[in-house]
């Protein structure tokens, strides 16, 4: 099956170029909303799915022991910037638990927030595993090892406790298997999982309402999309899509994108879960079509469909800020 193209980019009036795709919408009884697209073919979810990866972290009682706000329960979801406020977040949080940076196994890379990254390069300095993008993630899963008594040497590798407990979590949110046949592994070193892209929609429906869910799982769950949804800065950073789409009806929309044009999403209000896939990986593609998602599904409420609206249908500028072109989503979405 070929997916159709969801996001079209015009120069002028001109089509450039042209993104396929696939959208799941579903609710938290396995019911589809709305599909597009084959939402059977597996996927690697990336980064989309962290707040399901975070789960353990809240019900091991590490969050709570350590005095986790909606802050850090935010970074221990997020891809962020690599801005000052998400370094040094991190760093206390692994303090918290009596480690430092040193603990972290997910690799260093330079902020992607350009102006961090000028004023880390103006020290003379080089980046540290806290300007990961993942760093808060990995934060989150050592103060789980270090609460519980587990090693957390290795804590990356499949097989290890702590990614046991990721994986099983993920597995009861999603209704689907993740096994070895699935994994593959993830940019920051940890196991990622390939499966429908259907399942990820059903699994942040559950997350949203808990349904289906034990007590603790709903209050977990509950609280880390709150916590993204208090804090989108900390989820993302200045500038990112997250950030936007969150500001946009603070309180009623979760998002949050991953690498190679994923994004997962969840409307509380509605009880819908949201997954999609850019078949090409284009981050800007993905960006306009969750947008346009939502946009869809919220549009009683005029005033923030339009908003929405705004975001899917994103500017191409030239090096001078000039308007050139923009992002376009297809009849798709009609």
């Amino acid at each position: 099956m070929t997916n159709p193209v969801l996001v079209e980019v015009l120069r002028g009036a001109i089509v450039e170029s042209a993104h396929r795709g696939a959208i799941a919408v579903f609710d938290a009884d396995n019911r589809p909303v709305w599909e597009v697209g084959d939402t059977t073919r597996p996927v690697f979810p990336r980064s989309a799915v962290k707040a399901i990866q975070a789960l353990p972290l809240v019900e091991s009682g590490a969050a709570a022991s350590y005095g986790f706000g909606n802050r850090e329960l935010a970074l221990a979801c997020a891809s962020h910037s690599g801005e000052p406020a998400h370094v040094e977040l991190a760093q206390a949080m692994l303090a918290k638990a009596g480690l430092d940076k040193t603990a972290l196994e997910c690799g260093a890379h330079w902020p992607s927030n350009h102006q961090a990254e000028i004023a880390l390069a103006r020290t003379g300095n080089l980046p540290s595993a806290l300007h990961n993008n993942c760093s808060g993630k990995h934060a989150g899963f050592l103060c789980t090892c270090v609460h519980a008594g587990i090693a957390h040497h290795g804590y990356v590798r499949a097989g290890h406790a702590l990614q046991e407990m990721v994986r099983d979590a993920m597995q009861a949110v999603t209704g689907a298997a993740h096994g070895a046949d699935e994994r593959a592994i993830d940019g920051c070193s940890i196991p990622t999982y390939a499966v429908p892209l259907r399942s990820f929609a059903l699994g942040f429906a559950r997350m949203a309402t808990g349904a289906g869910f034990g007590p603790e799982r709903a209050k977990a769950a509950k609280r880390l999309l709150s916590a993204c949804m208090a804090e989108p800065f900390f989820v993302a950073g200045t500038g990112r899509a997250d950030l936007a789409l969150m500001e946009a009806a603070p309180g009623r929309i979760f998002a949050k994108g991953g690498a190679e044009g994923v994004y997962c999403a969840a409307i509380p209000e509605l009880g819908l879960g949201i997954a999609l896939k850019c078949d090409d990986g284009a981050g800007r593609a993905a960006e306009a079509m969750v947008a346009a998602v939502i946009a869809k599904l919220l549009h009683a409420d005029e005033t923030l469909a339009a908003k929405l609206i705004e975001l899917a249908n994103a500017p191409i500028e030239s090096r001078i800020g000039a308007k050139v072109g923009s992002l376009r989503p297809t009849a798709a979405f009609n």
